[in-house]
């Protein structure tokens, strides 16, 4: 059978195939026609070459992709997967040999190609592997470590707590498992909707896959085959979220060249005091309009060096699973596709390695799962929150830790990034507040449906701003002070984008975040250390004091800081000033694009960091949002075409095309699109894969 293309009303691919691999090779086709800019800078992101047609602004990434290995360790673990699973290999082929042929077509309909002077290369078997890594390589947040080392030096270990919050880099999302038991069906439903930085095109694709072994519809990363992270096949759906796990670590190093009479060896003192040689090589980072930059890359016994070198004042290794194992665990992912039952879902997702998950899934015979999915070290309890010394014994991995399971609790299972049943094995987690109010609306409910969802995804409650109004509610105020402190505290709490006193309150909570960043006993950490810009967002002082403002305010002391006079300062500061608009004014989505030129006019948005609707801003820096729900999902048990899913832009990648942006107004009214999978209803596109 020859691979057909089908589209529904808002131009999503629904493919069918005689087999897997035949499958695969559409689904990789189908993605360059639409996505091609995206695939190309995805590859050239991870094998550090984007700044030949990005610019100098693309250099940090490129030098840091190289210098941590990416494009290595992902052909490394492609010819581990050959080895040990020859069958998913071919399938991941069968997708690059779709890519290579539909990125000319796709090429020419992208005009940031020639706006660039990118002309499209050529994958790998390994680049869907690579682009993975280069996708998630951050996700666990390991430069949080680094930021952990400067508050030791200039504050000391106590004030490591204070901070203590999902940093700026990392991504989060929100997920819920409803059993049959408590829906009108029967049946269970399972929603949510991740959280990463919104791009365009977006970062995920709605995509239906089918051939004699299975028919799924899900949302796939483009660049990558199958459907690894939520999906319903007809039988069984499941979702994730972020589990905060730590999995990644770093090491200090102290390195020294040995003159061998060849240019020198690079050597890296071991824990057994033993200097032992490490890989050492230079490559060249071509820079479009500007010279080409040379990057030293190191590797030693733990891993590649990522900041410093030889000679440098102090050179810090990364250690991350697949790097060590050669396993990135892509031999779920067929699995995944022929899944048909819980159990299924569960043994696939034994084969998973990075990120570190939590996992929710449904069948219709009744079956739920609520577990941990992925690959984290056991080792040494000061790995997990500092950098180590790489010449002291006990900071060795010795295996890995077992992945816990969790119960679905009065026909309920919650998942938010909180410290729920991944927390023996992370480090930081997110604030409570979103699985608590996921779990407040849901309890009060006595049976769902699954057109229920998408109030629950837009819900605007902001639980962490008790932290703030607390303390206004406690000081003696007088004139236009006292009269916005009673309008915060008459407040609903919702950060609406039509409320001006939501506005109000952002305008209250940056002052309070800019007078504690600037205070001298936190001012100590303004200045960052002198490491690679790309770790730079973990480092910045006002986006930690801002993400950890509840901490900060609720702390029994604070070095001394009198906050009651901070707050108060701060709430005259802004009642000073003429009335501000609304929320949606200044806290407007804010898109990253790899073409900077490409400008839009972005539109308005409700919810803030601890909503459910989790729209995050800098309070302190900007309320700007460029971090969201990537996509949306609801996935019915009962009957998968009452399913529903939306994404930020579109299914079309391509500027200007009808489908780039057509599902941006749904997303915005919390509105999703119902899934198809009649295929009568679908639009044949072409016989041609």
């Amino acid at each position: 059978m020859t691979a057909e293309i089908y589209r529904d009303t808002w131009g999503i691919p629904h493919l069918r195939a005689g087999s897997a691999n035949e499958l695969a090779r559409a689904q990789g086709r189908i993605t360059a026609v639409d996505r091609a800019w995206q695939l190309e800078v995805e590859r050239h992101r991870f094998q550090g070459t984007s700044a030949a047609f990005l610019g100098a602004e693309a250099v940090g990434w490129d030098r840091f992709a190289r210098q941590a290995r990416l494009g290595d360790t992902a052909r490394r673990c492609f010819e581990t997967l050959a080895e040990r699973d020859p069958e998913s290999a071919a399938w991941i082929i069968a997708y690059v040999d779709g890519v290579n042929d539909g990125l000319a077509e796709g090429a020419a309909r992208a005009p940031e190609f020639a706006a660039s002077g990118l002309a499209p290369g050529r994958w790998e078997p390994w680049s869907p592997l690579g682009v993975w890594l280069g996708t998630h390589i951050l996700f666990a947040g390991f430069p949080a470590k680094l930021w952990r080392e400067e508050v030791v030096r200039r504050l000391g270990a106590d004030a490591v707590g204070l901070f203590a919050m999902d940093g700026p880099g990392t991504a989060g999302s929100n997920g819920w498992l409803v059993s049959g038991e408590r829906t009108a069906t029967g049946q269970a439903v399972v929603a949510g909707d991740p959280h990463r930085f919104i791009e365009d095109p977006g970062v995920y694709q709605q995509i239906r896959l089918s051939c004699p072994e299975f028919d799924v519809v899900g949302i796939a990363v483009p660049g990558v085959p199958g459907v690894a992270h939520f999906a319903h096949t007809g039988t069984v759906a499941w979702a994730i979220t972020n589990a905060m796990a730590d999995y990644q670590d770093l090491y200090r190093e102290r390195l020294r060249l040995v003159d061998t009479g060849d240019g020198g060896t690079v050597e890296a003192l071991d824990p057994d005091g033993v200097w032992r040689a490490a890989a050492r090589h230079v490559e060249r980072v071509e820079v479009a309009g500007g010279e080409s930059v040379e990057v030293e890359v190191i590797e030693t016994a733990r891993g590649p060096v990522v900041i410093g070198g030889v000679g440098a004042e102090e050179s810090i290794s990364l250690r991350c699973p697949p790097r060590v194992t050669g396993d990135l665990g892509f031999g779920a992912l067929l699995p995944l596709l022929r899944a048909r039952r819980v159990a299924d879902v569960d043994r696939a997702f034994d084969a998973w390695a990075e990120p570190v998950n939590v996992v929710q899934a449904a069948d219709t015979e009744g079956g739920l799962l609520h577990r941990v999915a992925g690959r984290v070290p056991v080792r040494h309890a000061a790995n997990r929150t500092r950098v180590v010394p790489a010449w002291e014994a006990g900071h060795e991995w010795t295996g890995w830790h077992a992945t816990p399971y969790g119960p679905v609790e009065d026909g309920v299972a919650v998942m938010a990034n909180q410290r729920g049943i991944a927390a023996p094995l992370g480090v930081e987690f997110s604030p409570p507040h979103r699985a608590a109010r996921i779990r407040q609306l849901l309890d009060a409910g006595d049976t769902w449906s699954a057109g229920d969802m998408p109030a629950i995804h837009m819900d605007t409650h902001l639980g962490s701003a008790a932290a703030l109004l607390d303390r206004l509610a406690a000081l003696e105020l007088s004139g236009p002070a006292a009269e916005l402190r009673d309008r915060l505290l008459r407040w609903n709490r919702h950060m609406d984008a039509d409320s001006a006193t939501a506005a109000v309150f952002a305008e209250v909570r940056g002052a309070v975040v800019r007078r504690l960043a600037a205070h001298p006993a936190l001012a100590v950490l303004a200045e960052p250390p002198a490491h690679p810009a790309v770790f730079l967002p973990w480092l910045a002082l006002t986006p930690r004091v801002a993400f950890a403002l509840e901490n900060l305010l609720t702390e029994r002391e604070l070095y001394g800081i009198d906050r009651d006079a901070v707050v108060r300062a701060s709430v005259e500061e802004v009642a000073a000033r003429p009335a501000s608009g609304t929320w949606g004014d200044t806290h407007r989505l804010a898109p990253w694009r790899a073409l900077t030129g490409t400008a839009y006019d972005e539109p308005a948005l409700s919810g803030d960091n601890d909503c459910v609707l989790s729209t995050s801003s800098v309070p302190g820096l900007t309320d700007l949002s460029a971090r969201g729900p990537a996509a949306r999902y609801v996935w019915d048990l009962a009957d998968r075409d009452n399913s529903l899913w939306v994404v930020p832009f579109g299914a079309d990648g391509v500027p200007g095309a009808a489908h780039h942006r057509d599902q941006l107004p749904l997303w915005l009214a919390g509105d999703l699109v119902p899934v198809t999978t009649d295929w009568n209803a679908l639009t044949k596109e072409s016989h041609d894969d």
